[in-house]
């Protein structure tokens, strides 16, 4: 990953991905439980398939994602490892009430505070089990005004402390992150599900603005969730049932991958790769069987003439 804060791990480890990272979401329960012996086992797996990049946030089951990460990163290297996080939202218990730092919750609320941005980070280090992050991420942020006046100037003394070494924005709209890409001083944007074989919304003006700016770019949500996985038996876009016409045409998309021996998942997985400013994909997983097909995606060969059939359709 050569963002432009210098984002690979501080001792390059030999053989470790340089451009695919494990989403956390989904040890943080999203759509199902996990047990901590799964998360712990999934996490483990991504490490031994190479992975050294570790996407997570306070938001992903209000702090369980966080607290299993560092749990099971726990021992391992410290600068052989990039950890993201994200601040903008603050974990409450069921009463509404926030949790004390470091704790676990049962969900979040917005908060785009100084006090907030610091007790959001000082939370995250506790359960994460380190001095330090990598990358921090606003996450989300629905006043993009409010956030470029209040929030933005924390994160950017945040970086020159050397609390953390990066900063961005992380959200599902691109133009939003284009406005923080032209305005912000900032080293790394995530946009999930909008550099997609699917979803092309991106590409127009965030990719090349950040390409102009020098700003790292993070695909995630590559699968759209769920349907650019498997179209037939998890038809979902965008966390919805998709539209009749959205599903012929992943099935579409599958049929050509059939045909020259590719999974859809694997160039799902790739094709973001394929973009100008696009330094990285994030993909999560909740077993280390997804870990070890996303990371079988990395090295799929592909070839050109199935990538110029995925474009025309």
């Amino acid at each position: 990953m050569a963002f432009r804060a210098g984002l690979r791990p501080l001792t390059p480890t030999p053989g470790a991905s340089e451009t695919f990272g494990l989403g956390c979401a989904p040890i943080g329960n999203l759509f199902h439980a996990v047990a901590d012996a799964d998360a712990d086992a999934t996490v483990a797996a991504a490490l031994a398939a190479g992975t050294r990049f570790f996407d997570t946030a306070p938001h992903y089951g209000a702090g369980a994602s966080e607290a299993r990460l560092g749990r099971a990163l726990d021992g391992f290297p410290r600068d052989s490892v990039v950890i993201a996080t994200k601040v903008g939202r603050k974990i409450v218990d069921a009463g509404g009430e926030a949790v004390p730092p470091g704790g676990v919750g049962a969900d979040t609320v917005a908060d785009l505070s100084r006090d907030g941005v610091l007790r959001s980070l000082e939370g995250s280090l506790k359960r994460l089990r380190t001095d330090r992050v990598d990358l921090l991420y606003l996450h989300d942020p629905m006043d993009v005004d409010e956030a470029l006046a209040h929030v933005m100037p924390e994160l950017l003394s945040l970086r020159q402390q050397g609390v953390v070494r990066a900063i961005g924005v992380g959200m599902v709209w691109p133009d939003p992150l284009t406005r923080f890409v032209r305005e912000a001083d900032i080293d790394v944007v995530m946009i999930a599900g909008r550099t997609t074989l699917l979803d092309h919304r991106a590409e127009p003006e965030l990719l090349p603005a950040a390409v102009e700016r020098g700003v790292g770019v993070v695909a995630a949500g590559v699968f759209n969730s769920g349907i650019l996985a498997d179209p037939v038996g998890t038809p979902y876009f965008d966390y919805r049932e998709a539209s009749p016409s959205l599903r012929a045409r992943a099935r579409e998309l599958s049929a050509l991958c059939d045909a020259h021996g590719i999974d859809l998942r694997h160039a799902a997985s790739r094709y973001p790769l394929r973009l100008p400013g696009v330094e990285a994909v994030v993909v999560g997983a909740r077993t280390p069987a997804e870990v070890y097909d996303f990371a079988a995606a990395e090295h799929a060969s592909i070839p050109d003439e199935l990538w110029a059939q995925l474009d025309r359709a």
